[in-house]
């Protein structure tokens, strides 16, 4: 009995040795595994932020990174200088509820039907979806804002997107009216939009930043894709189909005018080229009937009969004379009488 109580006594002193050594060995892989719980590779576009103690401690690059374990240090990975993130804007996006209600509930809602719609300066309405491109400037800013940087920098977009709209009206904005395409100045405003955008997004980045509430990103570009209201669509539609048919119709009067025109220039020189020509023909009887005479009285001289001039005068009367009805002379001398055109005889 005494040595089978030895075995027994032996064989749980062994099995309580074995589980120490046990426990023992994974006590100390644990600590190892606590005490190089925070070195590890950091990728190529992130950058580790390392808080010792809730502080910040140092940025690291992209390479191995060696730092205390936790609670000591504590590494939050963040993206580098070089990466572009992307972000769409959904505080401009109309709200389902709108887009699936019916017509009626909408517009017993001010927000409701208005959501999703920005105000121009010209009192238009304009749609835009925005989406924004940025980097990470200040890796402890980004890390402390991690949570809240997508909703704050949600607001800004629609707060400046709100504040140009307002300053700009529905041309400079988007191609509403297809004549004024040509126009250098409106172009120019709507090429400037996206411009304008990151400057205003920028500016109230550095405002937050300025008074140590910073987001630690900065805004490299920004898409705009504008609309009208689905509503609104179809009437510019007609307007832009009435005004196309317009300038349809006013091309066709221009042509009509044109060849009526033309037709009137063509009249008019052959009415003229008519005249030119019955002048030149009455003209040339005109001095065909008085060449005679002209001769005659170009032949005259000093020495010529004086009588002559009459005789041919005497001679050509007759003949005109004997062509009336009747004759009346009247003495040129005689102031007692009188011819009154009509009066009877």
């Amino acid at each position: 009995m005494d040595a089978g109580g030895d075995r027994n006594s032996k064989a749980q002193h062994q099995a309580v040795r074995l589980v120490s050594v046990l426990l023992s060995a994974i006590m100390a892989l644990a600590a190892v595994g606590w005490a190089t719980s925070n070195i590890r590779e950091i990728a190529p576009q992130n950058r580790a932020v390392v808080l010792r103690l809730g502080a910040l401690n140092r940025v690291q690059e992209s390479g191995l990174l060696w730092a205390l374990p936790a609670p000591f240090e504590k590494v939050l990975l963040v993206p580098d200088a070089a990466t572009v993130l992307e972000s769409r804007i959904g505080g401009l996006l109309r709200s389902p509820a709108a887009e699936s209600g019916e017509a009626d509930a909408v517009m017993e809602s001010d927000a409701l039907a208005g959501s999703g719609y920005l105000l121009t300066a010209d009192a238009s309405v304009v749609r835009l979806d925005i989406r924004v491109f940025y980097r990470v400037t200040d890796p402890f800013a980004y890390a402390l804002q991690e949570e809240h940087v997508l909703p704050a920098l949600d607001r800004l977009v629609t707060r400046s997107a709100i504040v140009i709209c307002a300053s700009r009206d529905l041309d400079s904005i988007l191609v509403a009216r297809p004549e004024l395409v040509s126009d250098s100045d409106i172009a120019g405003r709507r090429e400037r939009l996206r411009s304008d955008l990151v400057n205003s997004i920028n500016a109230s980045l550095s405002s937050l930043r300025a008074s140590g509430m910073g987001l630690g990103i900065e805004i490299d570009r920004a898409d705009v894709q504008s609309g009208l209201p689905a509503t609104a669509v179809s009437a510019f539609d007609g307007v832009l189909t009435a005004s196309q048919q317009a300038e349809q119709a006013i091309a066709s009067a221009q042509n009509d005018a044109e060849k009526d025109r033309q037709a009137a220039d063509q009249e008019a020189d052959r009415i003229v080229q008519m005249a030119e020509a019955q002048s030149s023909e009455r003209l040339a009887k005109a001095r065909a009937d008085t060449a005679i005479v002209n001769g005659f009285a170009s032949a005259q001289g000093f020495d010529s009969d004086p009588g002559l001039l009459w005789r041919l005068y005497r001679d050509r009367v007759a003949k005109i004379l004997s062509q009336a009805g009747s004759v009346v002379t009247v003495d040129p001398g005689d102031d007692t009488h009188l011819i009154l055109q009509g009066a009877d005889k």
